[in-house]
């Protein structure tokens, strides 16, 4: 897949005349995109590998790569903008034009610096725009497909990649039921995912959704729909953009919290909701309306409009 898209980069690079470089950072997104997926993983969490790829490595090591070669600006192919606001002092995330492409959600870890030089020229256009202008161009990838899913992973066998990358033994384990009644026997907790009901593989006569992946206990607990339905979510690992951070002077009656609407995932529609400071820098984030499947390991997005507040990873939910 990788030597395909150098190709690919190479052969547009090619006509448009422009000068082309490969940079080898195998060893980087190992340590922070794979190791971290893995891990992940084997604590029992659903991970989200792109906004940590894109924090660390397309946005830090490509960054500090070009700073060194004297480049001012990257470039990327992400449907989102950047805008400065001079009465905030700040660089603005915003959502792309076209909303059906928008993956601001999967850059709202990005920093300041990191934002001041960062170009998304696809923002302002729709897919259709940019094919036609790669058409136009006669590009060699303009009818090239959407990428899906997660790029390292072909087959989208997350359970296998996690196996076939740890010495960790994966052990076989209990499903129980809420009140702790067993059920029958799981393959592992790292082939299930909170708000799970297909390929659970037991038959209990009705539809059962993963409520809790229990590492400690090796328990997979399984619900009903209800169970997996939740108003309230515990974040960390919090990075702010349109703000400095959730306690800023500058937001009035914080105590009374910070209107938004929030984003669990990156399928998800946007819920409005008030977050709340807690200590050891975590938000609580109170739905206006119950959610499904709010799950340990995936990032929350806050937007205020257009604009990405900021967001973080989510630890629990009730």
């Amino acid at each position: 897949y990788s030597l395909l898209a150098i190709d690919d980069a190479k052969m547009v690079a090619d006509k448009l005349c422009m000068p082309f470089n490969v940079i080898n950072y195998q060893d980087i997104f190992k340590e922070k995109v794979v190791d971290y997926f893995v891990n992940e993983y084997l604590q029992g969490r659903t991970p989200n590998p792109c906004v940590v790829c894109n924090r660390h490595v397309k946005f830090e090591a490509l960054l500090n790569k070009a700073l060194s070669m004297g480049i001012d600006y990257i470039a990327t192919g992400h449907y989102a903008r950047v805008e400065y606001a001079n009465n905030r002092n700040r660089y603005l995330l915003k959502k792309a034009v076209t909303h059906e492409k928008d993956q601001s959600y999967m850059l709202y870890n990005l920093t300041q610096e990191q934002l001041s030089r960062t170009i998304f020229p696809l923002g302002e256009y729709t897919k259709d725009e940019v094919r036609d202008m790669a058409l136009k161009y006669k590009l060699p990838v303009a009818t090239k497909p959407d990428s899906q899913e997660i790029c390292f992973i072909a087959d989208n066998d997350y359970g296998k990649y996690v196996r076939e990358h740890t010495d960790a033994k994966i052990l076989s384990g209990n499903f129980v039921d809420i009140e702790g009644n067993v059920l029958g026997k799981h393959k592992g907790i790292i082939h299930y995912t909170v708000g799970q009901r297909r390929g659970l593989g037991i038959a209990l006569g009705k539809p059962m959704y993963v409520v809790e992946i229990d590492k400690e206990s090796n328990q997979i607990v399984l619900g009903d729909l209800q169970d997996v339905i939740s108003k309230t979510l515990i974040a960390g690992n919090l990075n702010f953009i349109s703000i400095p951070n959730i306690d800023s002077p500058n937001i009035d009656n914080i105590d009374k919290g910070l209107r938004v609407n929030a984003k669990i995932r990156y399928t998800a529609k946007e819920a409005p909701a008030t977050i709340y400071p807690l200590e050891v820098k975590r938000v609580k984030v109170d739905f206006d309306s119950p959610q499904r499947a709010i799950t340990p390991g995936q990032s929350v997005v806050f937007y205020d409009g257009e604009v990405v507040v900021g967001g973080g990873v989510i630890i629990s939910s009730r």
